[in-house]
């Protein structure tokens, strides 16, 4: 069986890699003419991080990211709210991982060229349509640099092609644009001195005045006693109707992040200074879509972003991507046929992601936060002089829905090897 798949992001890189320990054959094409270590940071959960090590990848992994021990909600003044463990400090048998995104994605480039051959990926790539013919899929590609088209065969198209996925675009010709909830992004990578435990995730303060967020990326600068910290701000506007394209590799400006954390002050945090500190400024609405009736249809069907982008409030977008490719890599192994293969991945994944989609809309821990941004506006000395235990009840089941991170603590069930032997990790 050959699957193209359209994307070399997270998604579309692990799914590669686990087409090929099941034993079929993937090739990816992208659109960008360069694959360079871009972005900032993104947490690899648990379920994730079992996937990824049932590929073989567990010790870079541990080599590249940090081991997340904590996340503590905070007030704008660095007061604590509210924490909880992570990965193994929580009982589960993986880690969830801090990690630079463009780290994550050269470690998984290398893997794929590695293991498939130093072709596998072609750059300046494009899909711009497909035909199912019922036999195959005739893909049209755009050479990026020449604007040349041609076609090519394969028996599966995957779509992994991200927010903008032409994938889905012609799968689902009618759905318009991204949704925006009216939270504006800005994020950065700077280096500064370790904070905390020095592997904490901290949430300080509430979208709907200013919420800051923060945690290192580096196995690198915690070795030399150094944190490279991954920050983002974020503030609730007005309005929702976007008028501009959501680009994640947008430049933002400090003049207009700054402003709305220039005065905070937090004993163990120069959050200012974060902002001021970074090389590079990104700007992001935070959008996603709504859920997709199908993802697959005959020999073509969508993972990662282009099937299912979420906010980013749980930290799962980029860790079900993986848990996509491994399902898809799963299902084509054992059906009979591509078409028996793709339908029995979108039954096993969509409904399950489209429910945390729809949780991360309703998250409950900016409200709680909020209400104390109410109640303490100049900070508080004990929580439970500002909230009751009831009130602040719902932030650990509200991440258990958006995390989704409950049965992950045994072996992978989709690891297959090409003599169609199932096995765990």
């Amino acid at each position: 069986m050959r699957v193209l798949i359209a994307g070399a992001g997270i998604g579309g890189l692990t799914a590669a890699l686990s087409l090929r320990a099941a034993g079929l054959d993937a090739r990816i094409v992208d659109s960008a003419r360069e694959l360079r270590p871009l972005g900032v940071g993104i947490n690899l959960l648990p379920h994730a991080v079992r996937e990824l090590t049932g590929l073989g990848l567990g010790d870079a992994l541990a080599a590249t990211g940090l081991p997340a021990e904590e996340l503590v909600h905070f007030d704008r003044h660095g007061n604590r709210v509210w924490g909880q463990a992570r990965g193994r400090r929580l009982g589960h048998r993986y880690p969830q991982y801090f990690v630079h995104r463009g780290e994550l994605q050269m470690l998984l480039l290398a893997a794929v060229r590695e293991r498939l051959g130093a072709d596998a990926v072609r750059t300046g790539t494009a899909v711009t349509g497909f035909e199912d013919t019922g036999t195959g899929v005739r893909v049209r590609l755009r050479d990026q640099a020449t604007g040349a088209e041609r076609e090519e065969t394969a028996d599966v198209l995957v779509g992994a092609d991200g927010l903008h996925s032409a994938v889905r675009r012609a799968l689902h010709p009618g759905e318009g644009g991204p949704l925006w909830n009216g939270v504006r992004l800005w994020r950065g990578v700077t280096e500064a001195d370790p904070f905390l435990t020095g592997r904490t995730m901290a949430v300080l303060g509430t979208r709907f005045r200013a919420k800051f967020i923060c945690y290192p990326v580096s196995r690198e600068a915690d070795g030399r006693g150094r944190a490279l910290v991954n920050w983002l701000g974020e503030v609730q506007e007005p309005t929702t109707e976007l008028t501009e394209i959501a680009d994640w590799d947008r430049t933002g400006r400090l003049a207009d992040v700054l402003p709305y954390f220039a005065d905070w002050k937090v004993p163990w945090l120069d959050v200012p200074g974060l902002i001021r500190g970074a090389d590079r400024i990104l700007e992001y609405p935070m959008v996603d879509r709504d859920p997709l009736p199908f993802w697959s249809r005959g020999r073509v069907t969508l993972l990662g972003d282009a099937a299912h982008p979420m906010y980013p409030l749980g930290s799962n977008g980029g860790s079900q991507a993986v848990v996509d490719a491994r399902v898809l890599a799963w299902e084509l192994a054992r059906a009979d046929g591509a078409v028996e293969g793709l339908a029995a991945y979108d039954a096993a994944r969509r409904e399950e992601v489209n429910a945390i989609v729809l949780a991360n809309r309703t998250n409950p821990g900016d409200a709680i936060l909020d209400a104390v941004a109410e109640r303490a506006p100049d900070g508080f000395d004990r929580i439970e002089d500002v909230l009751t235990p009831e009130e602040l009840a719902p932030l650990e089941g509200g991440y258990r829905q958006i995390t989704h991170t409950d049965a992950v603590d045994g072996d992978s069930p989709w690891t297959v090897r090409p003599d169609g032997v199932t096995s765990g990790v």
